[in-house]
């Protein structure tokens, strides 16, 4: 990946986005739920849920038929690489990092989030419409980035790799197994918990570069190995994969599979990190 990003490439602010709305070059993606976007919206934008779907086999067919659908619905949406795409959520939230995400993996050039989200963009006092607006379908090329998504397979060969870091981004009751979301709980092994909420303030933006750092160097992850992210459905997942890229990690992957795919997997080794911290 040889990508390096800054706040200014991933991020945008409700003052910039403003100055943005009407032009013809933009498309604006708000991830809420439905019955949010119909009350009050950012004018222009169209409506993207992406929270219900998700990927629990990473194998190769389902693999290639999930990506392929979610392609199809964004060009839906309007998106195609000429315009910038702008994903916003309630606050600078998981379903509009996995919007960034999925842009990510087709190679888009130019996607960023809102940092702040809806919220932010209600106190800059920006307008508001509620009208909804009918998408325009395009035609969006894929230039597929691999090396930002990881399969089950991938995960289960970077286990015990002092060079790659797992990244847990579930709750402490996930990740110590108290709270069981598959059919089993527990936690990847060898796995480092950071709940995704943590690279959040209390305004709902993303904290700070220093404070972000100061996080994960205290966790042990650094910018020189490969982070491989996981939570449930790779939406929380997706989220902590922005706060790296932020942070200017060359190699972050979503593992899109996640916790839902690998519990049930019996064939996969898990551990229970209770007690250990």
């Amino acid at each position: 990946m040889d990508k390096q990003y800054t706040r200014e490439t991933l991020l945008t602010t409700a003052t910039e986005l403003q100055k943005q709305l009407g032009s013809s070059t933009l498309c604006i993606i708000d991830t809420r739920a439905a019955e949010d976007y119909a009350k009050g919206h950012i004018p222009g934008a169209t409506h993207f849920d992406l929270f219900g779907l998700s990927l629990i086999d990473t194998t190769d067919a389902p693999l290639r038929a999930f990506m392929f659908m979610i392609h199809h619905v964004l060009e839906l949406r309007g998106v195609s690489e000429a315009k910038e795409v702008v994903f916003y959520g309630a606050n600078s939230d998981m379903r509009a990092a996995r919007g960034v995400w999925f842009l990510e993996y087709y190679g888009h050039p130019k996607v960023k989030m809102l940092d702040g989200g809806f919220s932010a963009w209600k106190a800059a006092g920006a307008p508001i419409g509620v009208d909804a607006t009918p998408p325009k379908a395009a035609t969006f090329k894929v230039a597929e980035r691999r090396e930002v998504l990881a399969t089950a397979d991938d995960v289960l060969q970077s286990l015990n790799k002092k060079e790659i870091a797992i990244l847990d981004t579930r709750s402490k009751g996930e990740h110590f197994g108290t709270t069981v979301r598959a059919a089993r709980g527990g936690a990847i092994p060898g796995s480092i918990h950071i709940e995704w909420t943590d690279n959040l303030g209390a305004d709902g933006k993303f904290k700070s570069n220093e404070e972000l750092k100061a996080i994960y160097d205290r966790a042990g992850i650094t910018a020189d190995q490969e982070v491989i992210s996981y939570c449930q459905g790779g939406y929380r997942a997706a989220h902590s994969y922005v706060a790296l890229r932020l942070l200017g990690f060359p190699k972050v992957r979503n593992y899109i599979g996640s916790w839902k795919e690998w519990g049930d997997r019996t064939d996969l080794p898990i551990e229970n990190p209770q007690g250990k911290r």
